[in-house]
């Protein structure tokens, strides 16, 4: 039998719809071992974060001041509140 070819993807979802769908002996010629991992699993998590359009601006203000992301900005806030607490 002919081997399929390995689908092309980047979700570790959309990986496991389709090998809840497949063999994997229908690959046994695209099959390679490899030593490094292919997915990094993250220990960071996103949140949302709600602020008025006022507090939105004052913080746009400051992170044009300093030339950084507006999460880069509030996650050293976040980060120096932690520290200061601990």
């Amino acid at each position: 039998m002919k081997s399929r070819k390995l689908p092309q993807i980047d979700s570790i979802e959309e990986l496991a719809q389709f090998w809840d769908t497949h063999d994997l002996t229908e690959f046994t010629e695209d099959l390679e071992e490899v030593a490094e991992p292919v997915f990094e699993c993250k220990s960071e998590t996103t949140i949302p974060l709600h602020l008025r359009s006022q507090e939105l601006e004052a913080v746009k203000r400051v992170t044009q001041a300093r030339g950084v992301a507006e999460a880069v900005l509030v996650r050293e806030w976040v980060l120096e509140k932690l520290h200061a607490n601990v």
